[in-house]
């Protein structure tokens, strides 16, 4: 096959601008009104024969104000962006995932910290996954809606929601699980969804998890670690990251480390670079980064 004519610089600030123009849209949308689509509007459009997922897309163009029929510009930007970027997701797929099936969350508070369950609505859009990049450098953000009520659990702190199990933890969490073997270190608790899953690879001998948020320990402790099948490889301690990561991580031989300390892409650069560094001392044991093709797209 021929080699793929690689784009020119003026095409190349287009894309940027195409970049930029996508996400600018994306940011306002999921920050101030993911639930902007209902169900009656989709039903509506599906009955002119198109899919539901498309039927979607093009809604979201429309309320963006994209003009997809008489604008070239805008009709490009949605064939380039949306077809790749929107995904309708099954909720009875994600109900099949292990942590879903076997761990059940009481809504207990202790401290400033609450676990509850929370949900999307249908057709209210979320981020599915790690930003798409493309060979021409097209980044495409990776975005999920259910036909349904989807229900999944969270860690509220002072009310507001900081630790989730979504698809997209689900997702962006497949390729570390994969790869952990042997002695696993995790720096972050959250819901123990990665503890939970490597904890179950015959492969993974034991996983220390060091967390900061006492409350969380405790929730964690009382009322999922218990229902862990191999809840005798865990260990967990209370610590920050990095003081750990500066003073104890070369105390003990830890064959896998993955880092999960951000909320998101905008706080967790820093964190992401820090670690890194830190990554450099220890070229004997592998080290993942949550969300970290996401976090390189910045960067």
């Amino acid at each position: 096959m021929p080699e793929q004519q690689q784009p020119t610089q003026e095409q190349q600030k287009q894309i940027r601008q195409d970049n930029h123009k996508v996400f600018a849209l994306l940011s306002s949308y999921l920050n101030h009104a993911p639930d902007l689509i209902h169900e009656a509007e989709v039903e509506e459009i599906v009955q002119n024969g198109v899919s539901v997922e498309y039927a979607f897309k093009l809604i979201l163009a429309a309320k963006f104000g994209l003009d997809i029929v008489d604008s070239d510009e805008d009709k490009a930007l949605f064939n380039a962006y949306f077809h790749p970027m929107i995904h309708l997701l099954d909720v009875g797929e994600y109900e099949q995932n292990p942590y879903y099936r076997n761990i059940r969350l009481p809504e207990v508070r202790i401290g400033g910290s609450e676990l509850t369950y929370e949900c999307y609505k249908p057709y209210e859009g979320f981020v599915c996954n790690d930003i798409l990049q493309t060979s021409e450098g097209r980044q495409i953000p990776q975005i999920g809606i259910f036909p349904a009520e989807f229900k999944y659990p969270a860690v509220l702190e002072q009310g507001r929601v900081w630790m989730t199990v979504t698809p997209n933890e689900i997702e962006t969490m497949k390729v570390p699980v994969a790869e952990a073997f042997g002695s696993v270190l995790t720096f972050g608790l959250g819901l123990g969804y990665y503890a939970y899953m490597v904890s179950e690879k015959d492969n993974v001998d034991s996983v220390t998890i060091v967390e900061i948020n006492e409350d969380v320990i405790r929730l964690f402790k009382q009322h999922i670690l218990p229902q862990f099948k191999q809840a005798g490889k865990i260990q967990i301690i209370h610590a920050d990251a990095f003081e750990f990561a500066r003073t104890r991580l070369s105390q003990d031989a830890y064959d896998y480390v993955f880092t999960d300390l951000w909320h998101d892409v905008s706080d967790g650069i820093e964190l992401y670079l820090k670690m890194k560094l830190i990554e450099q001392q220890y070229p004997e044991t592998r080290f993942s980064y949550w969300i970290e093709k996401s976090i390189q797209c910045y960067l």
